[in-house]
């Protein structure tokens, strides 16, 4: 699942994450789907019972619980707000809890100078606490206003676009063997 944490108008986000959806599709080893939080618009958390417990009262809890369920795999492509992470993709990820556990997370970031590791790894640590494994091999994007055209599309240079194929690789192998113990372990 490729998570688009920007939900706001004019986002870069929405081209990046269309630019490197296409790149998980051509690399064939997942069956690739896009979650854009601007489309999911969960409310700030709204549920009632801590997430551990899985008790979710609220219809979009509910599909959102679903949806990361059913992936063995994340990308979070994701700006760096005020050097942290932003508001939608931390609510997101607070909204469940055992949905994520055991599974890979790759980051596709953007920003400025600092191409948003500075939110990559504020976010590592969150992820980690819900025992979900980020990756190292990461896409990270400098000035990446200076990579939109005229025509709305996101154009990389060749050092960002070579750099999606090794995350990638890591990616299906941790998500392969991160399967097999999600197969194996007791429900957290």
């Amino acid at each position: 699942m490729i998570v688009i944490a920007s939900t706001r108008p004019g986002r870069v986000g929405l081209p990046v994450a269309e630019w490197f959806t296409g790149r998980a599709r051509e690399h064939g080893a997942f069956d690739v789907t896009v979650a854009d939080l601007a489309e999911w618009n969960l409310p700030f958390l709204d549920e009632p019972n801590h997430p551990r417990l899985h008790e979710y009262v609220h219809e979009h809890t509910e599909r959102w619980s679903e949806a990361v369920d059913a992936s063995d795999a994340f990308v979070f492509v994701m700006p760096e707000y005020n050097h942290g992470i932003n508001a939608p993709l931390k609510n997101a990820i607070d909204y469940l809890h055992n949905e994520w556990a055991r599974k890979p997370v790759a980051f596709v970031s953007y920003g400025g100078v600092a191409a948003g590791t500075r939110a990559v790894q504020m976010t590592k640590q969150i992820v980690v606490s819900l025992r979900m494994v980020p990756l190292n091999d990461a896409v990270t994007i400098p000035f990446v206003k200076t990579m939109i055209g005229d025509d709305g599309a996101f154009h990389p240079t060749d050092t960002v676009d070579q750099s999606a194929g090794p995350m990638l690789d890591e990616l299906a192998a941790m998500a392969t063997a991160l399967g097999s113990a999600r197969e194996s372990a007791q429900p957290v």
